[in-house]
């Protein structure tokens, strides 16, 4: 008997359709195998593909997996806040207003905390990290990490920032270079990535200071072809760990700090990520991410 499965596409980190991120929802997933949600995934060829799950504690939302085209991930942001947003929008439309609505989507990584609220009319969605993202090793090869990037050695750092390993369950190697142009002249070479960024499936987050709004704080490009995905429009998860990276090179005074990143503006799908850090005694102790999203589709998978 064929099976008929519902899906909805949200574009993530935007307030308008056809940028930010996109993102296929899968609800009422709980009949599909694991194999079938990563074909379902390879189907649609996005960065992410979300499937909502009943949860295991009845008192949370709702499970979710997620899904790029080659794997299944502990945790991700844009897919995180896209369902979030979509649930909130089948289940209690009459409830999301100017007041934030709670949710707990369980993942692997944890529970994840999420909110839900219209802000000027348009939907925004934030979650809270479910652990506080941590600060790894410093990648000190610029010869490769030049190589893999396609850019000049002299060009990478600024500042104090150097690159850096740092990870939200999920580990990045964070590259400041030292204008927008440079990143903009960035072409990934496939064949030195994995050996500049010795990981198990290799992640970059390149990023400056400068950026097309001067209201807004860095600007990146992440590129994540050990996810099965060549480059990310807009990447929450990563966005949770720079929280890392800008504390120890920033040193940022104690309060709560919103940096906005741009994202995805080299390859057409501008996105902002509104990433907030909370600091107490000089450390970092709560991170949040929030952005927009956008409704713009739905049907029916037939298998």
């Amino acid at each position: 008997m064929a099976m008929r499965v519902a899906y909805h596409l949200l574009d993530v980190f935007t307030e308008r359709p056809f940028a930010g991120n996109s993102l296929a929802v899968v609800t009422e997933a709980d009949a599909l195998t694991t194999a079938q949600m990563q074909a379902i995934a390879r189907e649609f060829n996005l960065s992410e593909t979300a499937f909502v799950v009943a949860p295991r504690d009845p008192t949370n939302t709702a499970g979710l997996r997620i899904f790029t085209p080659a794997m299944e991930l502990p945790f991700a942001g844009h897919p995180t806040l896209g369902a979030a947003a979509l649930i909130a929008l089948l289940r209690a439309p009459e409830m999301i207003g100017g007041q934030p609505l709670r949710l707990v989507l369980e993942e692997a990584v944890g529970a994840v905390v999420c909110e839900v609220a219209r802000v000027h009319g348009a939907l925004r969605a934030q979650f809270w990290a479910p652990q506080r993202p941590e600060l790894g090793a410093p990648v000190a090869d610029r010869v490769a990490i030049a190589a893999a990037l396609g850019i000049d050695s002299a060009a990478i750092g600024f500042d104090d920032h150097e690159p850096v390993l740092a990870s939200l369950g999920l580990p990045f190697a964070f590259v400041p270079v030292n204008s927008l142009s440079v990143l903009n002249q960035i072409v990934l070479d496939t064949a030195h990535f994995a050996a500049a960024f010795p990981m198990e499936r290799p992640a970059a987050f390149a990023y400056t200071r400068e950026t097309t709004d001067p209201a807004h704080h860095v600007q990146a490009r992440v590129f994540v072809s050990g996810w099965g995905v060549h480059e990310d429009p807009a990447t929450g998860s990563a966005a949770c760990a720079f929280a890392a990276v800008a504390a120890h090179f920033e040193r940022p005074e104690d309060g709560e700090h919103t940096i906005i990143i741009e994202q995805g503006f080299a390859i057409g799908r501008p996105s902002h990520i509104a990433l907030t850090m909370r600091i107490a005694g000089g450390e970092l102790v709560d991170t949040s991410v929030g952005g927009g999203c956008v409704r713009i589709g739905e049907g029916k998978l037939t298998f």
